[in-house]
């Protein structure tokens, strides 16, 4: 990075903002041969019937009906059923296209994962290259290196610890002594003011409200093609109601394509960070 670049970044939820759907639904769960509803549903009832966290429940879920069904649980297992992953339009060429933008600013945009998901598939997928972290759940793995347990579960209030390790620079989720330590704002690799969180629901609430407390933006994508399960509202009225709320800034479809509302939105927003870091100038009397 040359001296007068800045340092700027966009973290992502995943399931429904990168990809349609839970990331397990696109080849996992019909690979055990049930359907996905009664998968969560049993996944869920096993939270409950046990005083769960709902992500440990379903990571344990999956291993146990895995098991069953002897299908394999070896890291490489789960990292090849990212490979089946299908995004939303433009998803694939648009971190290119981002960063270009952003280098032509003089931003170097660094692209993070903060998902409930499972790091393992996101791994494989065929943007897994342009993230410089993947704050996922996850497993351990035994010498055969087959899942035994649930590592890390990443959960929507845990969420916003990523958050400041990417504010700070911590490029992993074990160091807790780094996140808790006192560290001027002016020494932090990327301010607040400088990141964009992008979510699709209630889930992503807390990492949504502490991003625009701290003077960062935030954006909810939604569906498009999906039709709401009944009783329940579309995606895109969740996200109205999310605005009404006051929890996010700006709605769009989930939709990355060059021109689309959501390309022209984030290409405001990093416009904006150029514009904020040069009005300091005037501010500093360093102009």
């Amino acid at each position: 990075m040359t001296e007068n670049m800045i340092r700027a970044a966009i973290a992502y939820d995943f399931d429904d903002t990168l990809a349609p759907g839970n990331m397990q639904e696109h080849s996992f769960i019909p690979k055990l041969g049930i359907p996905k509803e009664l998968f969560w549903k049993d996944a869920n009832d096993m939270g409950y019937d046990h005083d769960m966290d709902g992500i440990l429940a379903y990571m344990q879920f999956m291993l146990q009906k895995s098991r069953e069904k002897q299908i394999p649980i070896r890291r490489q297992d789960f990292i090849d059923y990212g490979k089946d992953i299908r995004f939303f339009p433009g998803v694939e060429d648009y971190f290119d296209r981002m960063n270009a933008y952003a280098q032509s600013l003089g931003i170097v945009l660094d692209h993070h994962i903060i998902s409930s998901g499972l790091r393992e598939f996101i791994s494989g997928t065929s943007i897994a290259k342009h993230f410089r972290n993947i704050f996922a759940s996850g497993f351990k793995y035994n010498e055969k290196d087959e899942a035994e347990w649930p590592a890390l579960a990443v959960n929507y209030t845990n969420k916003t610890q990523y958050l400041f390790r990417i504010n700070k620079g911590i490029d992993n989720s074990y160091d807790d002594k780094r996140v808790n330590q006192h560290v001027p704002e002016e020494d932090r690799p990327v301010a607040f003011n400088r990141m964009v969180y992008i979510g699709d629901g209630e889930t992503d609430v807390p990492s949504m409200k502490m991003m625009n407390y701290q003077g960062g933006a935030t954006i909810a994508v939604f569906n498009t093609q999906s039709a709401p399960s009944p009783g329940k509202i579309s995606a895109r009225e969740r996200c109205r109601e999310m605005i009404r709320l006051n929890r996010v800034d700006h709605i769009v479809p989930a939709d990355y394509r060059e021109g689309s509302q959501l390309d022209d939105l984030l290409r405001l927003l990093i416009r904006r960070i150029r514009i904020h870091e040069d009005l300091k100038g005037y501010t500093d009397g360093q102009r």
